[in-house]
């Protein structure tokens, strides 16, 4: 694994098991009361120009139980929020911390901390990606289904960070992937690159129930990301027919699983109906960035 998590396209396939046998070593610990403070002493510094719930709690949660501290930074609290240049901010966060997790807009800015520091940094989203949710994702698929070989993975709404990461990581892990969005809300345009070396492994269509046809996992997100709030009546428009229902799920295999990174908008992408009948799979989902997350940073910090 290389010293920092930008994106998924900076993970094999190998790196990708590596992280979830992690993850799934440190989950069964937490479950059983084994401590596991791998990163004593370290400090992760959190800087949050988006707010989450989940990114939040998990990172910091994750941190305390690894033995180490996370220090929660806002735009407010930086001055980055106030015109510093990200360049100096990294040079000058990499002499007092460990490791940067950033959740921001402009992928530019998560590369350039990366480029310019001297210290592990994780994307925890940009508007390009969201690498740590999607290693959620993988590691709910493979506790549920075993494995991911022979598997199809759809994704059903706009073609944004998710659809962008869940293409990028699937293909990675052996998975096909089938994705439906509006012909104005594909995925951007170097994963569309990156999916052609994998052939019909990757299916890139309009109709939800051909996307869903077969499929093993079932994904999708909200029609108006943070940020596209002023977009919200347009994308509610443009996405019609872009929800996981029972007509979508009568499509997929009978044992599909499907998965929501949250919060999720019942009515809008995902029926109520649909949302309670998986919201086992959900939830494990959610609970599993904890887990992700933490084989993450013992990776790229824990001292050789």
């Amino acid at each position: 694994m290389e010293k920092h998590l930008l994106k998924m396209a900076d993970l094999t396939q190998q790196d990708i098991t590596d992280i979830l046998n992690l993850a799934d070593q440190l989950k069964y610990d937490r479950q059983h009361g084994i401590p596991h403070r791998l990163l004593e002493g370290q400090t992760l510094g959190m800087i949050f120009q988006k707010s989450s719930t989940r990114t939040r709690v998990s990172f910091e949660t994750g941190m305390y139980q690894l033995g180490g501290n996370a220090l929660f930074l806002s735009s407010r609290d930086l001055q980055i929020g106030r015109g510093e240049p990200v360049e100096d901010t990294a040079r000058v966060l990499s002499r007092y911390l460990d490791g940067i997790m950033i959740r921001t807009f402009e992928q530019a800015e998560v590369e350039s901390l990366a480029q310019y520091g001297t210290i592990p940094i994780i994307n925890g989203l940009t508007d390009y990606c969201h690498p740590c949710q999607v290693l959620a994702d993988l590691m709910t698929i493979r506790e549920y289904k075993g494995q991911f070989d022979g598997l199809k993975m759809a994704y059903i709404g706009d073609g944004n960070n998710m659809a962008n990461s869940l293409i990028v990581g699937g293909l990675t892990a052996g998975m096909s992937v089938s994705v439906a969005c509006p012909d104005d809300y594909r995925p951007h345009a170097d994963v569309l690159e990156f999916a052609k070396a994998y052939g019909d492994k990757f299916t890139l269509t309009t109709s939800p129930e051909k996307a869903a046809e077969n499929a093993d996992a079932v994904f999708t997100d909200v029609w108006a990301s943070m940020g596209q709030e002023g977009e919200a009546e347009k994308r509610r428009i443009a996405f019609k027919g872009y929800q996981v229902n029972d007509s979508v799920m009568a499509a997929a295999k009978p044992d599909a699983m499907v998965q929501h990174c949250l919060p999720a908008h019942r009515g809008e992408e995902i029926t109520a109906e649909v949302f309670e009948a998986h919201a086992n799979e959900i939830f494990d989902e959610a609970e599993n960035r904890l887990h992700a997350q933490k084989a993450v940073m013992v990776k790229l910090m824990q001292k050789k």
